[in-house]
C-alpha cells in the first residue's frame, strides 16, 4: 500500500474496487485492526483500529464472503446467542434484534437447522445477521454476495440498503459483482497495485468512461453486416440478434434509422456494463 488516503462520512455507502491483489482486503483488515499499518495513521469511529479497544470493536463489523463465523455443526441461533453474550446484549434485546433482522433477511426455520444443511444463500444471510446483531455503526463488507445466485444477491443488496437507511450505518463494500456497487454505492474508490487512483461519484466515473451506448436489436429477419453501415460499431451479428455501439449524440438519429430500415422485434439501449468500464480503467492504470 502506498499513499492511500481517504475519508468516509458517517452514513455513506462507498464501493471499494480493484483487481485481485490490488489491496482491497488488506485495506479492510487494516481498518478493522487485523493488520497494523507500517506508516501513516488510521482512524475509524474516532479510534485507532490496531489498538483493538473494546469500544471500537463494538462499533464495527467485518463480513467476508470467503470466511464464516457461524459454527458449522450447530444451528445459527446457537452462534447468535454466543455473539449476544460476547457483546453483552441482554437476552430480551438480543431476541428482539434477531427477530427484526431475521424478518428483514427472510430467515425463519433456517436459524434452527445446522449451518451445514443450509444453502449458500441462507448461510450468507445468517452470517449477516450474526455480524449485525450488536448494531455496528461501521460495516466493512468484503464480497458479501460471493457465490450467491441472482435472487439471493438481490435480497442481500436490498437488506443492506434498508439497514443503512434504518440505522445510518457507514458501509465500505468490496465486490466483484458490479451490480452490488451500482445498487448500493453512489461513491466509488478505485485501487490499483496498492495505490488509490480514483475517489468520486460512480455516475460521473461511468459518464467519463462511456462515450457510447450499447444498442441491442432483435430483428424479424436476418440482415447482412453491410446493412448497419453508418449506424455505429457492429459488435455482434448472429441471425436476428444484433449488438451495436453508438455515439450518445447520434443515438436518437440511429434508433430512428434502425426502425425505418428494419422490422424490429425488440430494441434495448443500455450504458456499457460498469465492470467493463472499470476493467478498462485498470488496464490503463490511470483516469
Amino acid at each position: 500500500m502506498r499513499d492511500v488516503s481517504f475519508a468516509i462520512a458517517p452514513g455513506e455507502m462507498v464501493g471499494f474496487l480493484g483487481a485481485n491483489g490490488a489491496g482491497k482486503t488488506t485495506t479492510l483488515k487494516m481498518l478493522c485492526g487485523l493488520i497494523h499499518p507500517s506508516a501513516g495513521e488510521v482512524l475509524v469511529a474516532g479510534h485507532r483500529p490496531q489498538r483493538r479497544h473494546p469500544d471500537f470493536l463494538r462499533r464495527i463489523t467485518l463480513v467476508m464472503g470467503q470466511k464464516q463465523q457461524l459454527i458449522w455443526d450447530l444451528p445459527p441461533m446457537d452462534s447468535l446467542r454466543v455473539n449476544a453474550a460476547v457483546y453483552g446484549i441482554p437476552d430480551r434485546v438480543a431476541s428482539r434484534r434477531i427477530a427484526e433482522l431475521s424478518d428483514l433477511l427472510e430467515l425463519g426455520e433456517e436459524l434452527t437447522r445446522p449451518v451445514r444443511k443450509l444453502s449458500l444463500g441462507q448461510r450468507m444471510k445468517a452470517e449477516l445477521l450474526a455480524a449485525l446483531l450488536h448494531e455496528p455503526e461501521v460495516l466493512f463488507l468484503d464480497e458479501p454476495t460471493l457465490g450467491l445466485d441472482v435472487n439471493a444477491q438481490m435480497r442481500v443488496r436490498q437488506f443492506l440498503a434498508d439497514y443503512n437507511r434504518r440505522t445510518g450505518a457507514t458501509v465500505l463494500l468490496t465486490s466483484h459483482y458490479m451490480a452490488d456497487i451500482t445498487a448500493l454505492c453512489p461513491r466509488v474508490m478505485l485501487i490499483h497495485q496498492g495505490q488509490l487512483f480514483h475517489d468520486g461519484a460512480l455516475d460521473r466515473l461511468a459518464s467519463r468512461l462511456a462515450p457510447e451506448r450499447h444498442v441491442r436489436l432483435e430483428l424479424e429477419q436476418p440482415a447482412p453486416a453491410e446493412a448497419f453501415t453508418g449506424l455505429g460499431q457492429l459488435d455482434r451479428l448472429e441471425n436476428c440478434e444484433v449488438n451495436l455501439r453508438v455515439d450518445p449524440a447520434a443515438l436518437t438519429s440511429v434508433v430512428a434509422q434502425i426502425l425505418e430500415r428494419f422490422e424490429v422485434r425488440d430494441l434495448e439501449v443500455n450504458d456499457p456494463p460498469i465492470d467493463q468500464l472499470i476493467g478498462e480503467l485498470f488496464r490503463q492504470g490511470s483516469l
